[in-house]
């Protein structure tokens, strides 16, 4: 191959074009990767209408798996030390971090890193290889990259479920505000950052409850065995009821924690009522700003809660959801929950998930 088709976002609130590009051989240190998946995501929807501010025109797409082409000049291994080669399945981080900011160096929180470039947000086709994307049949690596070899025997589709959602929950509930056995956890939403927050409860040993919908996300995700109670607020609309069924199931006490998923500001304020005292409340949804919410500073004091965010993930991150793909995968269906478009159908694929027509999007090319 010597060009590669891609998705293009041209201009804010249009919809992306196709596009073809020479192949350049990858940067020493680097390597070239052929997508076989690009996973959609609900930040690409708001990449697409201009409420992140981004460079453009770019090649979207930060979820991404696929085998590898062609190794640049000393790439010879993955993160782990594992040999690599031409047509190895691969998935890689989405980010690099500069290392050398204050969020970098003081904090020792690349997550924040003032400089950190990911793929499909911020790599404009101006400043570097447009082949920057996982929206595309191929995707040129920087050096720097973390990059990881599929366990043998993973479906690549069940490993697209999550490709963003479950690194970000690994930083989430591993850094932020682990689980902790026997707990029980209620997950506000019940699209791929929650099903994530819910599997990841589950395999640590908490009781999870669902809150979310709509009722066919909610019926999709049980059959997938995730989580252990379903609760829908958003055709019922009934918040007062799902209250209720929470604190029936803790002894009128409320959870232990309360993980925010959903990325609509009004459940914020609806979530603190729902964790027990001296609770904790961890806000992972709220990716995009999406606006202000009522809320009541007194929740937080009468209830001693403990309020934490978390934001986005690192190549370490996706290592370690890489590395549990084996456990997550003989307890849940998560292949159930993705559907496939091909690549020349992004605009259909685009539409089913504005309209929330499907669990996950991923793109093939």
């Amino acid at each position: 191959m010597t060009t590669s088709r891609a998705i293009v976002l041209q201009e804010y609130n249009s919809p992306p074009v196709i596009a073809e590009f020479d192949l350049a051989a990858p940067a020493p240190g680097g390597m070239t990767v052929a997508c076989r998946y690009g996973g959609i995501c609900g930040t690409d929807l708001h990449l697409i209408g201009g409420h992140l501010d981004v460079p453009i025109p770019l090649v979207l797409g930060h979820e991404g798996l696929g085998t590898v082409h062609e190794l640049g000049e000393g790439t010879t291994h993955d993160v782990n030390g594992r040999p690599l080669a031409p047509g190895d399945t691969v998935m890689w981080a989405s980010s690099i971090a500069c290392g050398r900011c204050h969020a970098c160096q003081e904090l020792r929180e690349p997550t924040l890193c003032e400089n950190r470039r990911t793929y499909g947000v911020n790599r404009s086709m101006t400043a570097g290889s447009p082949l920057a994307g996982s929206w595309a049949e191929f995707i040129r690596l920087a050096p720097g990259t973390t990059v990881i070899k599929l366990p043998e025997g993973i479906d690549p589709v069940a490993a697209m479920s999550l490709a963003c959602a479950g690194p970000t929950m690994i930083h989430a509930l591993w850094e932020r505000r682990p689980v902790r056995l026997g707990e029980t956890v209620v997950v506000q939403g019940s699209g791929p950052v929650g099903l994530a927050a819910a599997c990841f409860a589950q395999l640590a040993g908490a009781h999870v409850i669902m809150v979310g919908g709509p009722r066919a996300r909610l019926a999709l995700a049980r059959t997938a065995g995730i989580a252990d109670q379903h609760i829908d607020v958003v055709d019922s609309g009934d918040m007062e009821a799902a209250r209720k069924v929470v604190l029936e199931t803790t002894g009128g006490r409320g959870a232990d924690l309360v993980i925010e998923c959903a990325g609509v500001p009004e459940a914020v304020e609806q979530g603190t009522r729902l964790v027990r005292r001296s609770g904790s409340y961890l806000v992972v949804g709220q990716y995009t700003d999406s606006g202000n919410t009522w809320f009541n500073p007194h929740q937080i004091v009468y209830r001693q809660l403990e309020v934490i965010g978390s934001w986005a993930f690192t190549g370490a991150h996706l290592n370690q959801y890489v590395r549990m793909l084996p456990a997550l995968t003989e307890r849940f269906d998560l292949a159930s929950v993705v559907t496939t478009f091909p690549l020349a159908d992004v605009h259909d694929a685009l539409e089913h998930v504005a309209a929330g027509a499907v669990m996950k999007a991923v793109l093939a090319a």
